[in-house]
């Protein structure tokens, strides 16, 4: 649900921007207002579920974006929308850590296969429910309303809300047993995340150069470097160092945020280039969409989860970040006149089965071996990854594009649809370059760090059956 949301609502934006009259000044709030409430909070949000419960916050958190939704969906004014946007990303901060952190508690490392299994079907909820989105979104928008994108959530928030109360397990903390919040590095980490993912957010309009982007990125890491050191020296840490020091868990968060920055690449681009140059609906664009929907879910559930136990995590997730660095070499291909079916459809196809192998895996690792007290705050790691490595690789792709474009205009005659259409396609193919790249720096970094090998019992499959317990 939080990861369709932040696609269904891109397809929503242009009707809701009529009618709702919102100025194309301000239209970026219905998106940014989400994704600095989402970013900035995640780590607290993974913490207070190690401190009053997962169960808890899960339900909390479901019920919260519920109730944000519908505001969303009943909006009157910019305002109104832009606000309960803020709120769905205040509850989605609470809401993912706590369903990943119940994931590995229920599906231990003493049960192996079934952990697989479970990891390989969130890790394709993962990387494909963005795609998800996009059809989602056109089929509401276009036979419905854009309120419909945001009233969807209500139902599936209900029925996960009932589901969650009776199936889980109470694990409700007591007050004698919690350890105190660490509000200084609320502070600090969640103020840091804060205005990085800002920054990033105003690099798209204002430019890289800008001195609010550069203020804001400079206070982002100068914070998060000052988080650092108060961690090390808290007793009771909102995010213990020691999670993030150890190389697989780095290995995995960094595997995930660079690889999201060639999928948010290629959903900006491709949506972009369907619609604009190719003349797809929202719908045809989403249904565009769906092949690589499909190889994200068949990779991790049906490859990635079959051999995970069997082979070294490295050797899962390097091939799937170069057969994904392969899918965007292919794009560097497209022209304004390709075709759908032997440029665009052999890349998704690639990129699809390449994140598929490293979601599931870098999911697993992220939370593997991390004492159940911690499993939030692990959690909200690898979501903070996804979110960040979303945010400055939408916004750093973009203004490449974008110069790219302006620069290939020079001389030319930028009144000719036809240049319009092939300065933008070439803005997208440099732009895919530079995707191509990062993903490639993420696989050497990923074979260097990673080095996790399953166990001899989970690689013979002599393991116990799995039984659905309390997160302790």
């Amino acid at each position: 649900m939080i990861v369709l949301d932040i696609t269904i609502v891109n397809i929503a934006l242009p009707s809701a921007q009529r009618d709702l009259g919102i100025s194309n000044a301000d239209r970026q709030w219905v998106i940014t207002a989400y994704t600095l409430a989402f970013g900035g909070l995640l780590l607290l949000g993974g913490r207070l579920g190690d401190l009053y419960g997962r169960k808890r916050t899960f339900m909390i958190g479901l019920l919260g974006f519920a109730a944000a939704s519908a505001l969303g969906g009943s909006s009157v004014s910019g305002e109104m929308l832009f606000a309960s946007r803020a709120l769905q990303g205040a509850f989605g901060a609470l809401l993912a850590p706590s369903a990943l952190g119940l994931l590995s508690t229920t599906f231990s490392s003493a049960a192996p296969k079934e952990r697989a299994t479970a990891f390989g079907i969130f890790g394709g909820i993962a990387g494909g429910g963005s795609a998800i989105g996009f059809i989602a979104g056109g089929l509401l928008t276009e036979y419905l309303s854009w309120r419909w994108c945001l009233f969807v959530n209500v139902p599936i928030a209900l029925c996960a809300a009932l589901g969650a109360f009776r199936v889980l397990h109470r694990d409700h903390i007591g007050k004698g047993a919690r350890i105190p919040l660490d509000l200084r590095g609320v502070f600090l980490g969640c103020g840091g995340l804060l205005a990085i993912v800002y920054g990033t957010s105003e690099a798209e309009s204002r430019g890289w150069s800008s001195s609010l982007v550069l203020a804001c990125l400079a206070l982002g890491g100068a914070m998060l470097i000052a988080f650092v050191f108060a961690e090390k020296h808290s007793d009771h840490a909102l995010l213990p160092i020691h999670i993030v020091a150890d190389r697989n868990r780095g290995g995995a968060a960094l595997s995930v945020g660079l690889s999201v920055v060639g999928l948010f690449g290629l959903f900006l681009f491709l949506t972009y280039y369907l619609q604009v140059v190719k003349g797809y609906s929202p719908l045809k664009t989403g249904i565009a969409f769906l092949p690589m929907t499909v190889a994200i879910v068949s990779s991790s559930t049906g490859l990635a989860a079959r051999l995970m136990n069997r082979v070294p995590s490295r050797n899962l997730i390097v091939p799937g970040l170069l057969l994904a660095a392969g899918g965007m070499a292919w794009l560097t291909q497209l022209k304004v006149g390709s075709s759908y079916v032997s440029t665009v459809l052999p890349a998704e196809i690639l990129l699809g089965v390449g994140m598929g192998l490293v979601f599931m895996p870098s999911m697993s690792l992220a939370t593997l071996g991390v004492a159940p007290r911690e499993t939030g705050a692990a959690s909200a790691t690898i979501n903070s990854a996804q979110q960040v490595g979303g945010s400055i690789g939408t916004a750093l792709l973009n203004t490449i594009a974008a110069t790219a474009t302006t620069a290939y205009l020079v001389g030319r005659n930028a009144s000719s649809h036809l240049v319009q259409n092939t300065a933008s396609v070439h803005g997208y193919t440099v732009a895919t370059t530079v995707a191509l790249a990062i993903l490639l720096v993420a696989a050497v970094l990923a074979f260097f760090m990673v080095d996790h090998r399953p166990a001899p019992e989970e690689a013979t499959g002599e393991d116990t059956e799995a039984t659905v317990r309390a997160a302790a």
